[in-house]
């Protein structure tokens, strides 16, 4: 994919360098003199613009991207650049950085956003994915589809601990789509057995979310 990055700061940085090590062509696109620092990511392409204008979007030609990343330090800014690359180019995929967490409800598909990454979300996601076991913990939303990434660690005391994947009766709008066990990543077919200690991943509707937990848990009466 050909994926523009906006703010080419550490974080900007880091992202093209994962993203170019999967084969990805990484545009860079920096508006201070000061950050443009090729030589930190020589494969990618490095352009001094300013994200926020029509002009310099048109010129880094962002329309031919499959992807924009804004990246950068400053919520106004990457909440206008998102806006811009769905609105005025089309691009069919708009991620977005959320620095301030009081900021994150602005992060929507109404200013162009499909995914809002919150670092301080994620990082509270993560902590409590390390330490929790038999809960529900949600890693990230999907502005444009209203849906989660959400994780389940399984308890001995599980339902479906020992039986195939089949078995379990996921609720609508809810898919299993990875079993982390140990040092593995599991895609998951229908006969696969469960295991105390898997790591579920699931994709669902905030909605759904209490009837998953409820159902790998065998938490019923919780819904009522």
């Amino acid at each position: 994919m050909r994926i523009a990055i906006a703010g080419a700061g550490n974080v900007g940085r880091s992202i093209a360098q994962e993203l170019i090590g999967n084969g990805h062509q990484v545009m860079l696109i920096e508006r201070q003199p000061r950050q443009l620092r090729p030589e930190r990511v020589p494969e990618a392409e490095w352009i001094l613009a300013d994200a926020c204008e029509v002009s310099s979007l048109e010129e880094a030609d962002v329309a031919g991207c499959d992807v924009v990343i804004a990246a950068t330090g400053d919520d106004k800014v990457n909440l206008v650049c998102s806006l811009l690359a769905k609105t005025e180019f089309a691009v069919n995929r708009v991620v977005a950085r959320v620095n301030r967490a009081e900021n994150e409800w602005l992060f929507t598909e109404q200013w162009g956003v499909d995914v809002a990454v919150s670092k301080p979300r994620l990082m509270a996601a993560l902590v409590e994915e390390a330490v929790t076991v038999g809960d529900l913990v949600r890693i990230m939303t999907f502005r444009q589809g209203e849906a989660n990434l959400v994780e389940i660690t399984l308890p001995a005391q599980a339902p479906y601990v020992g039986q195939a994947v089949r078995s379990v009766p996921m609720p609508r709008d809810s898919a299993l789509v990875a079993v982390l066990r140990g040092k593995r990543v599991l895609v998951p077919t229908p006969d696969d057995p469960l295991e105390a200690g898997d790591e579920l991943i699931f994709i669902c509707t905030a909605e759904v979310e209490d009837e998953v937990r409820a159902v790998v848990l065998g938490k019923a009466a919780d819904l009522g």
